[in-house]
């Protein structure tokens, strides 16, 4: 759901870190059980939509809701209410809206935009849409690659009585391996490009990890498709009528979305003396110049695009609330792991910071790797590559030279492992729900992680032996 630069450096400024920071507490005087509501919310994700799916259906806003007040409500009462409102305004202002309003943005132009005619979806041509999804993803973002390439793929295949696998896929590929190549492809990457990492360095050091991975998944799927494909028999007839030549409707939305990119290159590039103090939150004049553009863009498209295109589109307000709510939850609970994280060796997390290191005193290019990739599974991957940036020394010319294999395995590892599961990267989500808005029945939480655990992981270990070691 993300669209050329400007998909990439948007979700960056929604997952840029900062809470401990801002909130002025220390993790490392917290307690693991801070933790907790993180956990409890990760679980109810997980667990009610396959053990209590009406209720989830029905609830889960307020599942997200009293998970995060049973993190601020304790915190508030023992780290004084002041503290707790810096926090919460700090994750709001700073991080959660314009996450939100980028996602938005994304969401409501790619919805206008509408592939014409019927692609019958085959193994062959399935491959083809992923590995097309794959090659924008460095450019237009994981996200704006995703929300441009999941619709017509799920037309393309509605004919077909097995088609789950076909969007797990997706997820692994386009969602996230697709982005590791370029600064504009996944947040982590812009990240290390504000923080002095060349842009072109990605793609010279972790190519040969990309292109094993994507092909490798590209030839696994291939075959599974091929082997549901030949298990179906004769395919049913396809609901979508053929409307002649391919082309677009709606295409107008491709300047919005140049529009975007403009924007968030231009919020990622323009330094400006002009902040204001929102409750102890600094927002600066580039940010706010975005977020409002992008309101404006999103308007601008749920004007002009026709109707018809929506409906064409099946286009619908439900997977975009649902990943707002539950990501609200997951923004606010996450503020004391994240602060406990930058504590470093001296915080709850210790263990896992001394972990990534030598006998030696030398960084461990394969412990980066999954440790990195291990957090980015369950946090946000962004935050998780600067803990880890940091950890290194957090010197870019360092990292680059003497301690390349190092950067290039925290690099690989918080890209490619937030396909390990549904909330390891905002696309997976968003991907997941579109999917399950158009009534495809998708795997559940531990269903999806049955997935990546047999065919990700497997990948992951034998990346290990080769480029890590």
């Amino acid at each position: 759901m993300k669209k050329f630069r400007w998909i990439t450096l948007a979700a960056l400024l929604s997952f840029l870190p900062g809470w401990a920071t801002a909130a002025g507490f220390d993790g490392s005087q917290l307690s693991p059980l801070w933790g907790i509501p993180f956990a409890g919310l990760l679980l109810s994700i997980a667990l009610m939509p396959l053990l209590l799916p009406s209720f989830w259906h029905h609830h889960f806003g307020k599942v997200s809701a009293a998970w995060t007040l049973a993190f601020f409500l304790p915190f508030a009462v023992l780290f004084g209410p002041a503290l707790a409102g810096t926090s919460l305004v700090h994750a709001l202002v700073a991080e959660y809206i314009p996450f939100i309003i980028l996602l938005t943005a994304l969401f409501t132009v790619a919805g206008g935009i509408f592939i014409r005619g019927n692609l019958h979806g085959s193994p062959g041509l399935n491959a083809g849409l992923l590995l097309i999804g794959a090659v924008l993803a460095s450019f237009m973002g994981t996200t704006g690659a995703s929300m441009l390439m999941i619709r017509p793929l799920i037309r393309a295949n509605d004919n077909r009585k097995h088609a789950a696998h076909i969007v797990v896929f997706f997820i692994f590929i386009v969602s996230n391996a697709g982005g590791s190549l370029t600064p504009l492809g996944d947040p982590p990457l812009f990240l290390g490009f504000l923080k002095g990492v060349d842009f072109f360095w990605t793609v010279k050091h972790i190519f040969p990890e990309t292109l094993f991975l994507i092909g490798s998944l590209l030839v696994i799927f291939y075959l599974l498709d091929s082997w549901y494909y030949r298990r179906e028999g004769v395919q049913p007839v396809d609901p979508t009528p053929d409307t002649g030549r391919l082309g677009f409707d709606g295409a107008f939305n491709f300047a919005l979305l140049a529009g975007v990119a403009g924007l968030v290159l231009l919020s990622g590039f323009w330094k400006s003396s002009v902040v204001f103090d929102v409750f102890g939150t600094e927002v600066g004049l580039p940010g706010l110049v975005r977020d409002a553009g992008l309101i404006a863009i999103t308007l601008l498209s749920l004007k002009m695009t026709a109707d018809k295109v929506h409906e064409d589109n099946q286009f619908s307000w439900g997977p975009m609330a649902e990943v707002a709510k539950l990501f609200a939850g997951i923004f606010l609970t996450i503020i004391p792991v994240i602060a406990m994280l930058k504590a470093g060796t001296a915080g709850p997390f210790g263990a896992v910071v001394s972990a990534v290191t030598r006998p030696d005193g030398q960084p461990d290019p394969a412990m980066y790797f999954w440790a990195t990739g291990a957090l980015s599974s369950f946090l946000d991957n962004a935050p998780t590559y600067l803990v880890f940036f940091n950890t290194a020394g957090g010197d870019p010319a360092t990292l680059m030279t003497t301690l390349a294999p190092t950067l290039a395995a925290i690099s690989a590892g918080a890209v490619f492992m937030g396909a390990n599961t549904y909330i390891g990267n905002a696309p997976n989500l968003m991907v997941k729900a579109i999917a399950e808005d158009r009534g495809m029945k998708m795997p559940s939480f531990f269903g999806y992680m049955a997935w990546s655990g047999a065919v990700l992981i497997p990948l992951f270990i034998v990346m290990t032996f080769i480029w890590f070691r």
